[in-house]
């Protein structure tokens, strides 16, 4: 027996999905002109009250859905947002990502969502690909090496919605979302102070970014406060991630560095430098006294649990998703800065045991 004869025998089957109905088939079954079907779909106001009813008629016994991209692109808004992050080996922009659906899907948006694994590169296409399929906005939290600014500032030119999250970059004048680096930092230096450690070297992030800029400021800010002496040799090149502070604590220590205390940039920095620490057997907290940034899940898991300052990014994504939403729903926009606290939490990598 020949395999088609086997299909012959079930035709109630759906092997196969039915023929999707069109306004053309509405307009065919009714004898009507299409952009008659039109005006009575899209309830339009000179639409006959008896012709609208059997069109809504025919269109429900015919199984008639409408073409969500064409009703898009007939409201000139796709309600499709993209979202662009460095990385996700971390719960903190995943937590952001949460803080932005919680505003927009309620509000019929859909979010898309990409990652560029701190590479620009990777980011700049893929802000082109989201901009190209026509989203009405744009979150965007930089990778550490992005310096080209140019394809950004023509967004801008081109009064795109667009909001920049955590790592932003000062040139780009959109609105932007931040925490209080700056204070939280300070607090963080000043706990290693007060604990009594003296000699305190920090990890610095990208230069680039405000990140970096204002958790270098709190840093030197608390240790001029006390008076402690410093210098240039006591600020590393770090970047973001944990091989990142891995590499910059191999490196002091090779140099005969002797650093009692490390402030690092973020959490991966600091648990990077930690192993390191722990492979060449010197004792945190007691040796040297590690506080990090963000509070990552790992800095619960490591030991000794790291010391860290709490940022809330769930509400910091649902922060930025209302200053785009604002944007993309107003013909006025005016960049806004909004900024946040946080929560510092000691743990047993910076209290000296006694």
């Amino acid at each position: 027996m020949k395999s088609w004869k086997i299909f012959r025998k079930f035709p109630e089957t759906n092997l196969y999905p039915m023929k999707k109905v069109t306004i053309k088939d509405l307009a065919k079954a009714l004898n009507l002109s299409i952009s008659t079907i039109s005006r009575a779909l899209n309830d339009k106001y000179d639409i006959n009250p008896e012709t609208q009813a059997k069109v809504l008629a025919m269109a429900e016994e015919m199984g008639y859905s409408p073409n969500p991209i064409a009703q898009k692109l007939q409201n000139k808004k796709s309600k499709n947002i993209g979202v662009v992050v460095p990385e996700f080996r971390n719960a903190f922009f995943p937590d952001i990502i949460s803080g932005i659906q919680d505003i927009v899907q309620p509000l019929g948006y859909q979010v898309l969502i990409t990652q560029s694994n701190e590479n620009s590169e990777t980011e700049l296409l893929n802000v082109k690909s989201l901009y190209e399929n026509m989203v009405d906005g744009l979150i965007i939290s930089f990778s550490s090496g992005t310096t080209d600014l140019k394809y950004y500032q023509q967004l801008v030119e081109q009064e795109f919605p667009m909001v920049q999250v955590n790592r932003v970059l000062e040139e780009i004048n959109t609105s932007k979302v931040l925490f209080d680096d700056y204070s939280w930092a300070f607090m963080a230096t000043e706990h290693l102070i007060l604990q009594g450690y003296k000699n305190i070297f920090h990890l610095k992030g990208p230069k680039h970014i405000v990140v970096t800029k204002e958790r270098l400021r709190g840093f030197e800010g608390a240790m001029k406060k006390h008076q402690l002496p410093m210098d240039p040799t006591q600020i590393i090149d770090s970047g973001v991630t944990i091989e990142d502070g891995k590499k910059a604590m191999q490196k002091l220590l090779e140099q005969g560095q002797k650093p009692d205390a490390i402030f690092a940039v973020n959490d991966p920095v600091a648990l990077g430098a930690i192993e390191v620490l722990k492979a060449n057997n010197i004792k945190i907290p007691n040796d040297v006294g590690v506080v990090g940034f963000s509070e990552s899940r790992l800095s619960e898991v490591v030991q000794p649990k790291l010391t860290t300052v709490r940022q809330p990014t769930f509400e910091m994504g649902q922060a930025a998703a209302k200053l785009l939403l604002q944007e993309i729903e107003s013909s006025i926009s005016v960049p806004q800065t909004v900024k946040f606290s946080g929560n510092f939490k000691i743990k047993e990598s910076s209290v000296k045991l006694i």
